[in-house]
């Protein structure tokens, strides 16, 4: 029996590349800055095309493929540049300014497009369901705390990574396995709370680039 994903909705891959700089790390967040500007604009958009999004599955039961593919780029645009900038910092390579899947590129991100979807789930999944979700992921993102002086936990251990990548020029695979693991949890809920999947999203920490594949079961 094929192996399957244990959260199919929705995949989040890395790959760690070697060898990264020892002092880039430090610049890397001022160089995304052009990156940020236009992601603002993209999240503001974001919203706008959830909201048409909301009233299109409460109707029809479906979301619609342009909205819901624009949706996926930004979500995988975002995914590239915190890769890149601040939440792993797994790569050099400067992210493109792209809303495609980029298959070559090391930090990946997709999201099945469902057929069908509940019009009962879509008035509370984005908020009431979520809810739980919301209070581990406050505590990875730093968002418990609020403002800018806090990084979370996902940021303080991608910067003990860079610091030990500093003065070693290795960055520790297990903490990357960590900090890869806390953002695909991140992004499984808020692909879930963008209503691009009803599959709730598992309490389950699943660490490493690759996402995990399920066992298959034995004979019997």
């Amino acid at each position: 029996m094929t192996l399957q994903s244990p959260y199919p909705p929705v995949r989040v891959t890395a790959t760690l590349e070697a060898p990264l700089s020892r002092w880039l790390w430090l610049v890397k967040w001022i160089l995304a800055i052009p990156h940020y500007i236009v992601l603002a604009f993209l999240w503001i958009a974001f919203l706008v095309v959830s909201v048409i999004a909301f009233f299109a599955i409460l109707f029809t039961e479906r979301y619609p493929r342009a909205l819901f593919d624009f949706n996926l780029g930004v979500l995988r645009w975002s995914w590239r540049v915190s890769y890149y900038a601040y939440a792993v910092m797994g790569t050099d390579r400067y992210p493109p300014f792209s809303l495609g899947p980029e298959p070559g590129h090391p930090a990946r991100l997709d999201v099945v497009y469902p057929e069908r979807l509940s019009r009962g789930l879509v008035l509370v999944k984005w908020w009431l369901l979520a809810i739980p979700h919301y209070l581990v992921i406050a505590f990875f993102t730093g968002a418990v705390h609020g403002g800018w002086s806090s990084i979370g936990l996902t940021g303080l251990l991608a910067l003990i990574a860079v610091v030990t990548l500093a003065f070693t020029a290795k960055y520790p695979r297990d903490l990357f396995d960590l900090v890869v693991g806390l953002n695909r949890w991140v992004l499984r809920v808020t692909a879930y709370a963008s209503l691009m999947t009803d599959e709730y999203p598992p309490f389950r920490l699943d660490q490493g680039g690759d996402e995990p594949a399920a066992a298959a079961p034995g004979p019997g």
